[in-house]
């Protein structure tokens, strides 16, 4: 009783002391990329970064890249993770996220969905989102191979192996979806890292979750953005905690996380999400207001009612 008493303590001690750890270094890498921006050939910083958000106001994307950098940092420096997983959540989380920022810089936007890139691919196009969508499958199996499965059945580790690596790239995938409104990815990860975070996978949550919270209040506030780099690496790093679970409930994840990638082709989430109120009050929750319609103006030869 006791023993499991100090278990449990020592472990919610290290998903506090991950979530700071993230938490810190994320803030200190955002800080240290917004005060010098970085340039590539011959590109100024701001002009490489810089994007135009769903209100045609400027943002950037270097929430993403300091995402990444907090995330990993605090993994490697998080104390009593197995190095086998510490290793596995390295490669979940720079992988995709380095794949994911070279869709963010050289990306054209021609090509959208599995769909339109893997089109594209069969007709000999090779799209920066097609290798991203490759890269990131294959960095999902290298990363199960790397961290194992908890409790292989007889004769299933290959099949663990394949399901967990389909579980961390369709994670990857998945948050990206999100990234449309101003924290939406976030609080999508936070609310489906949270219970994670009290599982077998808690220990590799603990740094994502904290840097995420960490740059929510810049997301919120319209001044930056997660883009592919930050989403990618969140969804591949909540799909590895996932694959701590047992097969059971792993299957389960996996077909929610695989038909809700399957139905991002034909379905839009912003508008089901505008539809339905009560998600549509949490994507708003800490969001500015969306602007109200211009007045249209009184017809020629009518008098405009006076304001009261």
């Amino acid at each position: 009783m006791t023993a499991s008493r100090n278990g449990r303590v020592r472990g919610t001690v290290r998903l506090l002391a991950g979530a700071a750890l993230g938490a810190a270094a994320a803030r200190a890498a955002y800080a240290s990329l917004t005060a010098r921006t970085p340039g590539l050939g011959g590109v100024a910083g701001d002009e490489l970064w810089g994007r135009t958000n769903h209100r045609g106001e400027p943002v950037t994307l270097l929430e993403g890249p300091a995402f990444v950098a907090g995330a990993a940092s605090a993994g490697l420096l998080l104390p009593g993770l197995p190095p086998r997983l510490r290793a596995a959540a390295l490669l979940a989380g720079t992988v995709p996220g380095a794949l994911g920022g070279y869709d963010d810089l050289f990306g054209s936007g021609a090509s959208r969905g599995f769909k339109g890139h893997l089109g594209a691919l069969a007709r000999g196009e090779v799209t920066t989102g097609a290798v991203k969508i490759l890269g990131i499958g294959v960095a999902g199996l290298a990363a199960a191979a790397v961290a194992g499965s908890p409790a292989p059945s007889r004769g299933g580790r290959l099949f663990d192996t394949v399901l967990n690596g389909a579980l961390i790239a369709g994670s990857a995938n998945l948050m990206n979806l999100f990234d449309l409104r101003p924290g939406r990815a976030i609080k999508v990860g936070l609310l489906t890292g949270a219970p994670l975070a009290f599982t077998a996978g808690g220990a590799v949550t603990a740094a994502p979750l904290g840097a995420a919270a960490a740059l929510l209040p810049a997301d919120l506030g319209e001044r930056a953005m997660l883009g592919d780099t930050g989403a990618n690496a969140l969804g591949a790093l909540l799909g590895l905690a996932a694959t701590r679970l047992g097969r059971g409930p792993r299957l389960a994840v996996f077909a929610g996380v695989a038909g809700l990638n399957a139905a991002s082709e034909f379905v839009s989430f912003t508008k089901v999400i505008a539809r339905t109120p009560v998600l549509h009050r949490l994507d708003m929750l800490g969001r500015r207001p969306v602007a109200a319609p211009d007045p249209v103006p009184a017809a020629s030869g009518t008098t405009a009612p006076a304001a009261s």
